[in-house]
């Protein structure tokens, strides 16, 4: 699969309602480009692909907005939106927050982000230039996953690079 195919394919599976295999989205990231830490900072909006992982559905259920990369070492994982649909940073769930580094994943090095208070890592890599393709990585998921697949998109910021506060999920 080339680099235009696995854009198209994605954009069809972020559309598509139901389940999608994990080999289908291994495919597509694959073909895509490897992105640096420096390059995604700012407000990314949130969305799962349902491949019967464990977590599927969970993080829609705990008001998850997306997350947001302040700095290298300044990474909210977990932005959430309370019931009155104030976007906050949920470091309970998270036991923590985050920060940002360059790890080998599946052979290439690309941004990751590792969580400050679990052995979990989030590994991306560029679909466009306003959108990232997840994998959730972590201690005790074996070589072969499962893998949580996620994908962000770009969000408004305001001026000091949170969103947008009437920003829909």
């Amino acid at each position: 699969m080339n680099l235009l195919e696995a854009r198209a394919r994605f954009r069809s599976l972020c559309a598509a309602e139901g389940p999608v295999e994990s080999a289908e989205l291994d495919d597509i990231w694959a073909a895509l480009e490897t992105v640096r830490p420096e390059e995604i900072l700012g407000a990314w909006k949130g969305g799962e692909f349902d491949t019967g992982h464990p977590l599927n559905g969970m993080l829609p259920k705990a008001g998850w907005y997306g997350k947001t990369f302040h700095t290298l070492h300044d990474a909210k994982p977990l932005l959430c939106r309370d019931e009155t649909g104030k976007l906050y940073s949920n470091v309970e769930l998270g036991m923590g927050e985050a920060s940002l580094w360059t790890v080998e994943f599946r052979g290439e090095s690309t941004a990751t982000m590792i969580y400050d208070g679990r052995p979990v890592l989030d590994h991306f890599k560029r679909v466009d230039e306003t959108t990232l393709m997840g994998i959730m990585n972590g201690k005790d998921v074996p070589a072969e996953g499962p893998f949580y697949y996620f994908f962000l998109e770009r969000a408004p910021e305001t001026a000091d690079g949170t969103p947008e506060p009437g920003d829909t999920a």
